[in-house]
């Protein structure tokens, strides 16, 4: 029996190839669940994996997406039965691991999270691993406390972005969204954002170590200089949940901000998580995360779009949530 997959290859050159193509269940790699997949979504590590010279992939022919959501067909492990509803992030899945991009995979049990009520397979990727790590920076930005004032959110056009600002103004915060694109002000303004914030604003090199306190809190999904100058705006207590890197892996700030003010920083790995906080995060998402504002986010696409969508995300252009329907 053979399904559709978005296949990469690479030739003897090292250019890589993206295409549509009809494979067979054997090729599949070895796995303890085998899933027909329903949706997938594009996340900038999907545009590397796409994109010239494969950026993550070390083995080819791959299946790239690394995320998906969709119904057990087969499993030697108990803990799920053909028909039940699952939903998977991470674990390397799309990277070393073939994903999402494909009318079925065969991934580990333990990789599993079974979908919650309150959510079906097309809003779970309409989150996908963008919206997981949103909440998982929320929740740690509860655990330490969010304080008075604004809550920034960096990146906020994209897709952990959008959810983290839906999620933030949902549970009743003031969110300031920082964006370098006009066009999206009235988009944000629909998640709930009450301030924009013209990326210009902070991307100047810090200065001085510390300004004026001005945020209670802050998603950061953009990383390097911007969050240099994020940290010395922060209120005193007040922490970063730090996501993402398209800004760089460097980090000029200096300790003062985490001295004299104690500012946390909090770095947010949404693979190695816990089962228990897995499953705890995608509670909190189908309970915490307004429908309504979900729907709008959403972008679709087909695994015929993939090839473009995957070289828009790596330039920045992809706004809100491609939500992949592979049987389309």
């Amino acid at each position: 029996m053979t399904f559709k997959a978005l296949l990469v290859e690479k030739d003897e050159e090292g250019k890589t190839r993206a295409g549509v193509q009809e494979i067979g269940e054997d090729l599949l790699p070895e796995g303890g669940v085998t899933v027909a997949v329903e949706y997938s979504t594009v996340n900038y590590k999907d545009g590397l994996c796409i994109g010239p010279g494969g950026g993550l992939v070390r083995n080819y022919p791959h299946v790239p997406g690394i995320d998906l959501a969709g119904t057990v067909e087969t499993s030697d492990d108990e803990r799920y039965r053909p028909g039940d509803k699952v939903v998977l992030t991470g674990w390397r899945v799309g990277e070393a691991h073939w994903g999402g991009y494909a009318q079925k995979a065969r991934v580990r049990a333990d990789w599993l999270v079974p979908l919650p009520d309150g959510l079906d397979t097309r809003a779970a990727m309409a989150v996908g691993t963008a919206g997981f790590t949103a909440m998982l920076a929320v929740m740690a930005l509860e655990d330490h406390g969010i304080k008075d004032g604004p809550v920034l959110v960096t990146g906020a056009a994209g897709g952990v972005g959008s959810v983290a600002t839906a999620i933030l103004t949902a549970l009743g915060h003031e969110v300031a969204a920082v964006t370098g694109r006009p066009e999206t002000e009235d988009y944000l303004r629909g998640l709930g954002a009450s301030r924009i914030v013209a990326r210009e604003e902070l991307a100047e090199t810090v200065k001085r170590p510390l300004e004026a306190e001005i945020w209670g809190g802050s998603v950061d999904a953009v990383g390097g200089a911007m969050l240099a100058r994020v940290l010395g705006q922060m209120k005193y207590g007040a922490s970063v949940a730090a996501v993402g890197l398209a800004g760089g892996a460097g980090l000029p700030a200096t300790v003062i901000p985490f001295l004299l003010r104690g500012v946390n920083l909090l770095g947010i790995d949404s693979v190695m998580q816990p089962f228990d906080n897995r499953v705890r995060a995608w509670q909190r998402i189908a309970s915490d995360l307004p429908m309504d504002k979900l729907e709008a986010m959403i972008r679709p696409a087909t695994l015929a779009d993939l090839p473009g969508l995957g070289r828009d995300i790596l330039k920045g252009q992809v706004q809100g949530r491609v939500v992949v329907d592979v049987n389309a």
